[in-house]
């Protein structure tokens, strides 16, 4: 860990440290239903299911409002239709815990009462062409064929600075320009936060909260860091696998070998052909 970033038991993104904020709910579900106007910050109720046993970050919002169950998941950086089947198993489980909050009885007679479900997916990352406008299990998954359970989900992924929707996808691709082009790096943050504030896009939010969305961000890159160096690690293992085979069978020299592999270097065969001729 830097000594910029605090330890976090829930790593929240700045995705769920926003929204969290009834203040900014209420503009999220305004900008997904502008007809619906009189609507207040105590009528909605905030179902996000927490992941409380396990050490992890989340990018999953869930609320209710009146009849209507909005469920959005965050796609960050590929675009994957698979982002369909996790809100659709994340409206399962959300469904499952309404029910046994309000305590309906779904193997009685009566028909239970639920609230109708809205899927979203807010895209923030880089793709050649922009997502369609919607996307469903049916259609993308089983060629438009009716299937016994769909699921379609709405894509929101245009920048607007006049809705708060609009403009976490702004400060996204702001975050991801200054990534590039400082790294992961604390300057990559604070550019992006300076950015966003001098073109009013979550300036509220990004002044009131800076260094908590700083502390957010940093924590994010110490948790990509040690991913990154896990996976070369399953990597360097998985190569010096292949070399150990390699050398028994005998048949391949280790400049052939070096050119297979080339996650390895040619000392580093040569220490491996030592352990495996020691254990011959």
């Amino acid at each position: 860990m830097t000594p910029n970033t605090p330890k976090r038991k829930i790593k929240d993104s700045v995705f769920t440290n926003l929204f969290q904020d009834k203040k900014y709910l209420l503009r999220l579900y305004k900008a997904l239903h502008p007809e619906d106007s009189n609507v207040t910050e105590e009528d909605i109720k905030d179902v996000t299911i927490k992941h409380i046993l396990v050490d992890a970050d989340y990018n999953d919002l869930g609320f209710s409002v009146g009849g209507r169950l909005v469920i959005l998941v965050e796609s960050q950086s590929t675009w994957t239709l698979n982002i369909i089947i996790r809100a659709l198993m994340y409206l399962i489980q959300t469904y499952h815990d309404f029910f046994k909050r309000t305590k309906q009885n779904l193997y009685g007679s009566k028909k239970v009462n639920m609230p109708k479900p809205e899927l979203y997916v807010i895209f923030t990352g880089e793709k050649r062409k922009n997502p369609p406008d919607t996307i469903s299990l049916s259609k993308d998954f089983f060629d438009g064929e009716k299937i016994a359970v769909d699921a379609e989900v709405k894509v929101l992924y245009q920048e607007d600075e006049g809705n708060i929707i609009g403009q976490y996808i702004i400060f996204c691709k702001v975050y991801n320009e200054q990534r590039k082009k400082y790294g992961q790096t604390k300057k990559a943050v604070t550019e992006t936060i300076r950015i966003c504030k001098n073109r009013n896009v979550l300036k509220e939010y990004l002044e009131s909260k800076e260094q908590e969305v700083i502390d957010i961000m940093m924590t994010l890159f110490d948790d990509e860091q040690i991913l990154e160096a896990y996976a070369e690690d399953i990597k360097n293992s998985e190569a010096r696998k292949t070399a150990e085979k390699l050398i028994r069978k005998g048949r391949m020299s280790l400049d052939e070998i070096a050119e297979c592999i080339p996650a390895l270097t040619f000392d580093e065969l040569k220490e491996i052909e030592a352990e495996v001729m020691q254990l011959a």
